[in-house]
């Protein structure tokens, strides 16, 4: 406690800035006192930064596509042009191409692939070559804060969303893999998985419902507030996390347990072996009681119970 909630002096990079989360997450971090750099494919990264300037506060656009691997290394560039620094990376940029997986297409697949996970690989790559720099000119710790998006389709396994899902938990694996690889320079990587009603999600969530009162329980506000907190001092020991956040919940993931142990009688398992013990211990399993997490659908009802 007592470590300080403000951005001021810091630079962020927001991609998939020009409208949705990526907007309200570039808007937290500028109400915070950070100056953004608004990333997106087109014009709409303007209007968001014109936004925020008019708002009082700093920002330019960068626009260009995520999957374009020498884009995180002119993001980095341009941020310390700008602000004279390069602190905080938001990676927000993605689409969908939804599709069981018996109708997904090579192409379904790799633009899914190319844009979330490739695309947070080289804003990451390219945020991780600086900062090690930095650490490595200076003798000691940087200021450095990665916010990658997974998602819960990830912790589910969506039906309808195998490029999705197979994305957002190779997101997941890439942000570990960042917190370890970096904190030795002072750096912590979290993810989160987050809901909102934006344009993206519309077919998912559909519209707000119009008898809410103040803010919808869907804002995607709600999870730039998060996101804001992570990139600030404050949250310099949160390294390494998944985050679910939608309404007024933040809920910690746990990280997986081992159920079970089965061991051979001998010095290996033969597969009548393997038949005798995890043959019954499976008989009559139902079907959600596997890998996937659905309890974390169980925190809905509480979540969304907005005033």
């Amino acid at each position: 406690m007592g470590e300080s909630v403000s951005l001021t002096g810091r630079t962020a990079v927001v991609t998939g800035a020009g409208a949705g989360l990526g907007r309200s997450e570039a808007l937290a971090l500028a109400a915070a006192g950070a100056a953004v750099v608004v990333n997106d494919m087109g014009d709409a990264a303007h209007v968001v930064a014109e936004e925020i300037v008019a708002a009082g506060g700093q920002a330019i656009a960068v626009t260009g596509d995520v999957s374009d691997w020498s884009l995180g290394g002119r993001l980095v560039d341009e941020s310390v042009k700008a602000f004279g620094s390069f602190d905080i990376l938001v990676n927000n940029a993605g689409i969908i191409r939804d599709k069981m997986i018996f109708n997904l297409t090579e192409s379904d697949w790799d633009d899914v692939i190319r844009v979330h996970l490739k695309g947070h690989a080289a804003t990451s790559h390219a945020a991780a070559v600086h900062w090690r720099a930095a650490s490595k000119e200076t003798g000691g710790p940087v200021y450095g804060r990665v916010i990658n998006t997974s998602s819960e389709a990830f912790l589910f396994g969506s039906a309808g969303q195998p490029n999705y899902s197979a994305a957002k938990a190779g997101i997941t694996a890439l942000t570990l893999s960042t917190s370890q690889g970096l904190s030795r320079y002072g750096v912590t990587a979290n993810a989160i998985c987050p809901r909102a009603r934006t344009a993206m999600t519309a077919e998912a969530f559909g519209d707000a419902d119009s008898a809410t009162t103040g803010l919808d329980g869907l804002a995607p506000e709600r999870v730039g507030t998060l996101v804001s907190y992570l990139a600030s001092p404050a949250s310099h020991e949160i390294n390494g996390q998944v985050f679910v956040v939608y309404g007024k919940m933040v809920a910690l993931m746990a990280s997986p347990k081992v159920e079970n142990r089965f061991d051979a009688a001998g010095s290996a398992f033969t597969v009548e072996e393997l038949d005798q013990q995890l043959s019954s211990y499976f008989t009559g399993r139902g079907q959600y009681e596997n890998y996937a997490a659905y309890s974390v659908a169980e925190l809905e009802k509480a979540a969304l119970a907005i005033d």
